[in-house]
């Protein structure tokens, strides 16, 4: 494996070959650098902060769904360590040319575009792409470089260094649509001075298994297994992610008006199946059903189009229905197309844009409901007006700005889309995660459990954390976890076939396990304590009234997480 280091203050690179890592990837990888080479209590603007992307174990194999990669570095938003994972072919590009990781260190002023070939790493004036929309600056680089490279790209808000400012990779088409969301990993890059990173795998033979008849059997399973189950192969297809809309609704976790109740009363205006309808009754550049990543199987993405069949943006997933529809009372899936495409367009988070839109509108800043006040608002992120730098700071700062307590977050970053009074076993995940408030860190809601007990949720939400960090490790999506069910030896057989490496079952989870414990042991030394494992308060006293629930997991068990985590 190739680790390449780039100093972005003086513009040098150097090869590593670091065997002690050579069986970890994803996520793994970014933690273990993370936790070996930077100061827990560094700013993560500054000098000493690293940004790291890294291709899992499995990337290029050409299994299913198996092309994601991590990004990873100390988080401006929760001020702990972080990694934020997408999908698209960025990753798959970086892995072909022969690199597990790619670790930016230092600092500078002005931008680069950092390209990447066969040749080797050179460094570009990213003049004429700075303030441009990242569609605008996607075809820019394409048209300079070519249509066969892939990108990273930051928007203006990584530029402007935000909290709330993401990374985009580019899917299968060309769009730089794939998000590494989460934590203001933008900003990070921006404060490094890498406003693009352009991959040119040109003359790169394809990545092939090690031994090739072995993985073939594997891989036949495992792919069997997708289709056989009804969420990957019928499900996830045919609505994406925003069948979940009607679950969490009739749960009454579908955040509404800044996660003040769990249920809309319009809520089948942004259901999936509505999503599709529209899609298929307008036609022409949408569609319902999009794979991110090339030989993805599940195909959960799509492109949502206007009235006239032209594309507006894509894909809207139900992240972005659940913060930037519900959760600011909007039911109108034009208006939060627009919004999703602003966001697409300035680089940011839709979670945290969503966060923040939803504590202004509690204010009165903006009204409830109003998708084209919302849209107004949101394009003063761009200009960088101050409020656009207040939006940009995220949820935590505006509630501290406003005074409020009614702030939907934890360790900082705002709640992905489920009300934790409503899913528990995620409230246990966003309190106890070293992520902070995140979804993809241990999800739940498909658990069989009463989400609204608080008993069980602890153990349900742990194991989760367990089962998320193995998908992040290896690359993988992980709508794959309901088809694989927890048969983690036909991934070992995957990964031992693909990269030569022997592993088992067993393996796979010691590392996740592995992983976790290196992120609370950062995060301790940053300066986390048991204090922090807890959600915004308003969760424990104020009903939710479409649950009829609060926030009542035994603190005392929620925090053992930690502790037996905490052993490194």
């Amino acid at each position: 494996m190739k680790i390449l280091k780039i100093n972005m203050g003086n513009l040098s690179v150097k090869e590593d070959l670091v065997t002690k890592y050579k069986r970890l990837g994803g996520r793994a990888l970014t933690s273990k650098i993370l936790h070996d080479e930077v100061s827990p209590t560094c700013h993560p603007l500054g000098p000493n902060n690293k940004l790291i992307f890294a291709t899992g174990l499995l990337t290029g194999s050409g299994a299913s769904s198996a092309d994601r990669y991590s990004v990873g570095g100390k988080s401006p938003l929760t001020g702990g360590i972080k990694e934020s994972n997408a999908g698209g072919i960025s990753g798959l590009t970086l892995g072909k040319l022969g690199i597990r990781a790619l670790v930016f260190e230092n600092i500078r002023e002005d931008f680069k575009i950092v390209h990447l070939s066969k040749n080797g790493v050179k460094f570009d004036d990213a003049a004429p792409i700075l303030g441009k929309d990242l569609s605008e600056a996607a075809s820019w680089i394409r048209g300079k470089y070519g249509k066969h490279v892939a990108v990273w790209l930051i928007g203006v808000t990584g530029e402007q260094k935000m909290n709330l400012a993401a990374i985009a990779g580019q899917d299968k088409d060309g769009h730089p649509t794939r998000y590494n969301g989460r934590g203001g990993l933008g900003a990070v890059a921006g404060s490094k001075g890498i406003k693009a990173i352009v991959l040119d795998a040109s003359g790169v033979e394809k990545n092939r298994p090690k031994r090739k008849e072995e993985f073939k059997k594997s891989l036949k399973q495992y792919h069997g297994w997708l289709m056989e189950t009804p969420a990957t192969s019928k499900v996830l297809p045919e609505f994406g992610t925003a069948s979940l809309v009607k679950t969490t609704n009739a749960l009454g976790a579908l955040p509404t008006r800044n996660f003040s109740i769990g249920v809309m009363e319009d809520y089948e205006n942004i259901s999936g199946e509505k999503l599709r309808e529209i899609i298929l009754e307008r036609g022409g550049e949408g569609t319902p059903t999009h794979a991110c990543m090339p030989g993805c199987i599940i195909r959960c993405s799509n492109v949502f189009s206007d009235k006239e069949g032209n594309r507006v943006t894509g894909p809207i997933e139900y992240e972005n229905i659940g913060l930037l529809g519900s959760n600011l009372d909007i039911s109108n899936l034009d208006d939060i197309a627009d919004l999703n495409l602003l966001c697409n367009e300035y680089g940011i988070d839709t979670i945290e844009t969503g966060g923040a839109l939803g504590v202004l509108m509690a204010q009165n800043v903006i009204p409830f409901g109003d998708g084209k006040r919302a849209v107004e608002v949101l394009k003063e992120v761009k200009a960088g007006t101050p409020l656009g730098r207040i939006i940009g700071s995220g949820a935590e700062v505006i509630g501290k700005i406003y005074g409020t307590v009614h702030v939907p977050t934890a360790k900082g970053q705002t709640m992905p889309a489920y009300d934790p009074r409503a899913i528990k076993g995620l409230g246990v995940t966003y309190a106890t995660s070293p992520m902070g408030a995140d979804h993809t860190a241990g999800q739940t809601v498909r658990a069989q459990i009463d989400h609204h007990s608080p008993e069980g949720q602890v153990e349900v939400s742990k194991n989760a954390q367990t089962v998320n960090t193995i998908w992040d490790h290896l690359g993988m999506c992980m709508f794959s976890s309901g088809a694989v069910q927890g048969r983690w030896d036909i991934l070992a057989d995957l990964v031992s076939a693909y990269t030569g490496e022997e592993f088992t079952g067993e393996d796979i989870v010691a590392i996740a396990n592995e992983t976790l414990k290196v992120e609370h042991s950062f995060n301790r030394k940053a300066g986390f304590t048991k204090e922090h494992d807890k959600l915004s308060e308003y969760f424990y006293y104020e009903e939710n009234k479409g649950s009829k629930t609060v926030f009542d997991v035994n603190q005392d068990e929620l925090e053992t997480i930690g502790v037996e985590r905490n052993d490194l």
